[in-house]
């Protein structure tokens, strides 16, 4: 895109030198216009012959003409160069648009991956709870069943006594 933008200022610059050439060539012409004329009514004062009056009118006719193709060539040119400028105004405006639109979505992304980090570390932290909490369970209930087992063994060990104590009597 940027190859683009590059290529259309470089069109544009090299449109604008050339409308600037041929409006100097056109002062030009005019200048030469106005010695020609100049010229033509010295050399009517000067000289009566027709031919030569005619050959200068020619000139300038062809000069007017001259004149006259060149300042349309510049109009189409500047018209040209209008549309060239007009074209890459758009393009800017919407490469413009699409920074912005990114920029945009970069933000919601921040924000969205802001709030999953949030997030995580609250689970972990509840994991960390959760893990303690299951340990200490654990300790007691290990804690319990040694006291079952224990006194699972003395009843036991008090059946058996009250059996051979029975057995005795």
């Amino acid at each position: 895109m940027e190859a683009n933008f590059s290529e259309m200022r470089n069109e544009l610059q090299s449109r604008d030198a050339l409308w600037r050439r041929i409006q100097l060539e056109c002062q030009q012409l005019h200048t030469e216009l106005l010695n020609i004329r100049e010229y033509k009514d010295m050399q009517e004062a000067k000289i009566k012959h027709q031919s030569s009056c005619v050959q200068l009118t020619e000139q300038l006719e062809n000069k007017n003409a001259a004149s006259l193709l060149l300042a349309q060539s510049q109009e189409r040119q500047r018209e040209e160069l209008n549309k060239i400028r007009n074209c890459v105004y758009r393009e800017e405006q919407s490469h413009r648009s699409e920074q912005e639109r990114m920029k945009t979505e970069i933000s919601d992304l921040t924000e969205e991956l802001h709030q999953k980090e949030i997030t995580i570390a609250t689970i972990m932290e509840n994991a960390g709870l959760l893990e303690r909490q299951l340990k200490m369970e654990l300790e007691i209930k290990d804690k319990l069943l040694a006291k079952q087992q224990l006194t699972d063994f003395r009843y036991k060990v008090i059946k058996s006594e009250n059996t051979q104590l029975k057995e005795m009597v």
